[in-house]
């Protein structure tokens, strides 16, 4: 995948804001949540939706050294859903995108984040 910057919706991007004011997580790892959200959502998102036109991310800065396995997990996704692999940069935006809407959706405060990735079943 050649993508290098991603750009949010304006709608993803104040919902992004939105979260990390009230987690004081920051963005790239709550993108990294909502991408994740969004891969297990059964619809495929349609990347027409997403328009470019807000908040510009550098690919690194949101997925760090994670970047390989969130590309291998996107890859499968769509695989799944019988998307062409040349179409991947624009499923990786749309994920990012849907996946920031859901997690606002589903979180008020950082309790809800552990939430969401089982740290109340560790205990």
């Amino acid at each position: 995948m050649k993508l290098t910057k991603i750009r949010f919706t304006k709608e993803a991007s104040n919902r992004l804001r939105f979260v990390a004011g009230k987690t004081g997580l920051t963005p790239n790892l709550l993108c990294r949540i909502g991408f994740c959200l969004s891969l297990g959502e059964p619809a495929v998102p349609n990347p027409d939706d997403y328009p470019e036109e807000d908040r510009e991310f550098n690919r690194y800065t949101l997925l760090g050294e994670y970047d390989p396995l969130f590309v291998a997990l996107l890859k499968e996704r769509c695989r799944q859903d019988g998307v062409d692999l040349s179409k991947l940069e624009g499923y990786f935006r749309a994920h990012m995108n849907r996946g920031v809407v859901i997690l606002q959706g589903r979180v008020r405060g950082i309790g809800d984040i552990a939430d969401l990735v089982g740290a109340s079943d560790r205990g």
